[in-house]
């Protein structure tokens, strides 16, 4: 499938996931405000329950609270439905990263010739 091109793919036609890292970095106001009134975890739970994360780390990046996250995002559309939340409650950040493990990457080189 041509993921630039606007192709929607035929019955026939395989659609494979790309595993993506979210970085998510929430303004500090916006983050501080959600742990006051106790909504921090149930966001934070939200958030994991819809992505459906294969690994969840949670740190600080650059002065700020950040989750990543890694997924497979199946469909581009699904990044408004994903990236909303972020914003509307944590005035976050985002930065969407295709990553490889280490199969991907051993399958990737074996094609090159």
């Amino acid at each position: 499938m041509d993921c630039g091109g606007g192709d929607t793919p035929t019955p026939n036609q395989k659609v494979i996931a790309m595993r993506t890292l979210l970085r998510a970095r929430l303004d500090t106001e916006r983050g501080s405000e959600a742990i006051r009134s106790g909504k921090m975890p149930e966001l934070i739970k939200e958030t994991l329950d819809k992505i459906k994360p294969e690994a969840a780390y949670f740190g600080p990046d650059e002065g700020r609270r950040t989750m990543f996250l890694v997924f497979d995002l199946a469909d581009p559309s699904q990044i408004p439905s994903i990236a909303e939340p972020l914003f509307l409650n944590f005035g976050a950040e985002l930065e969407w990263t295709p990553v490889m493990n280490l199969d991907d990457v051993q399958k990737g080189l074996s094609q090159i010739r």
